[in-house]
């Protein structure tokens, strides 16, 4: 099987999208498939190290913007898939080619476009909808992160269930992993914390990662402590205005810190040094922070939404994902050490059952099934 895998929409910050693709092509090069990755020049050398024998197909520049990267994946992508001599061609963010000229998998990473359209920017909103739409018409198979994914586009977008595999992100052990004191320490000082505590957050400040509902209950969970812990909201400024507003309300007393994106080699001192990492989302296709910090041995605090109790199992606290709500369950978690410590335990077990190498068994099934779909029409 010869693979041409498209990364040309991965986004120069690595979010959720960029590490998918960025562990799921060594994981497919050591299940011993024949990859091409066809990528923005910035991403050239990072694909061509990632494992032995992936071949680099280098766009360009002009893919930077948008317009140009859609015009480029629906003309000349066809193109690169016949001359690299693909069986299939995987579009691992919506969007494929209209025209392909071999079989196609799409991953699809979640429906809130659909189910939560307010959550997203209006614009972005309406063309994911009609991207995912065109996918589940189109695509001879297709990959989701999770089953509750699985079930929302089946509902809102069509298409057959046998069309979809379900495929669990795994997680990189090499960054994300319980770290000693000293690591822990050191990331506290890097951010001004030193020996203080703190509720730590990850990820991009969308309005779906629900930020300001985390703020108001870590307020009023934290308000009256004698030693409040700071709140750290780390990762992408984002686009969420609301989260401002909240700041703007949080009493003098009460230290909130917005260091924004912090290098990957930071992340588990981060995620491991919270008493909790709260994770209030409304809705994910996945979940990758949440699997992140169970992995760092963090105790964990989320919502019921969606695809986060497939992630967290009995290894993560729960809560409603509304200021009262979060507060409750930052309070009881802050107030319980033997219950943080629990979690911490259950959170690292049921974390090394996600692996990119079991992901990469079910990305090979789709594709197998995608050239056994074209060859069957």
């Amino acid at each position: 099987m010869r693979l041409l895998i498209d990364a040309t929409a991965i986004p120069a910050d690595r979010g959720g999208v960029g590490r998918y693709v960025d562990e799921l092509v060594p994981a497919l090069a050591r299940a011993g498939a024949s990859i091409v990755v066809a990528c923005q020049p910035r991403d050239a050398e990072r694909f061509a190290t990632a494992a032995p024998g992936v071949d680099v197909a280098v766009g360009p520049r002009a893919l930077e913007r948008r317009p140009a990267r859609l015009a480029w994946e629906q003309l000349a992508l066809p193109h690169l898939a016949r001359s690299v001599s693909a069986d299939v061609l995987h579009s691992p963010h919506y969007t494929m080619p209209r025209f392909a000229g071999l079989p196609v998998t799409v991953t699809l990473h979640d429906a809130t476009f659909f189910t939560s359209p307010e959550l997203h920017l209006a614009a972005k909103a309406r063309f994911f909808r009609a991207a995912t739409r065109a996918a589940v018409r189109r695509a001879a198979s297709i990959v989701v992160p999770s089953a509750a994914t699985r079930d929302e586009v089946l509902r809102v977008a069509g298409g057959r269930s046998d069309q979809f595999f379900v495929a669990h992100h795994g997680v990189d052990r090499a960054v994300f992993h319980p770290v000693d004191d000293d690591e822990r320490r050191r990331v506290a000082r890097s951010l001004g914390l030193d020996e203080r505590r703190y509720v730590a957050f990850l990820g991009t400040l969308e309005p779906r990662k629900n930020v300001p509902a985390l703020i108001r209950g870590w307020v009023r969970a934290v308000g009256e402590l004698a030693d409040p812990p700071a709140l750290v909201l780390a990762g992408a400024r984002g686009w969420d205005d609301a989260v401002d507003g909240a700041i703007a309300e949080v009493p003098e007393h009460l230290t909130v810190l917005r260091p924004g994106y912090l290098p990957l080699d930071d992340l588990a001192g981060l995620l491991a040094g919270a008493q909790v990492v709260a994770y209030p989302s409304l809705g994910e296709g996945f979940g990758l922070p949440v699997l992140e910090a169970m992995a760092c041995g963090a105790a964990v605090l989320t919502t019921r939404l969606l695809s986060l109790p497939e992630v967290g199992g009995d290894a993560v606290s729960y809560c409603e994902p509304t200021a009262e709500g979060v507060s409750a369950g930052l309070g009881a978690l802050l107030a319980d050490e033997s219950a943080r410590d629990a979690l911490s335990g259950a959170a690292v077990v049921r974390a090394a059952l996600f692996t990119w190498d079991a992901a990469a068994a079910v990305h090979l099934e789709a594709y197998a099934a995608a050239i056994s779909a074209r060859e069957a029409r």
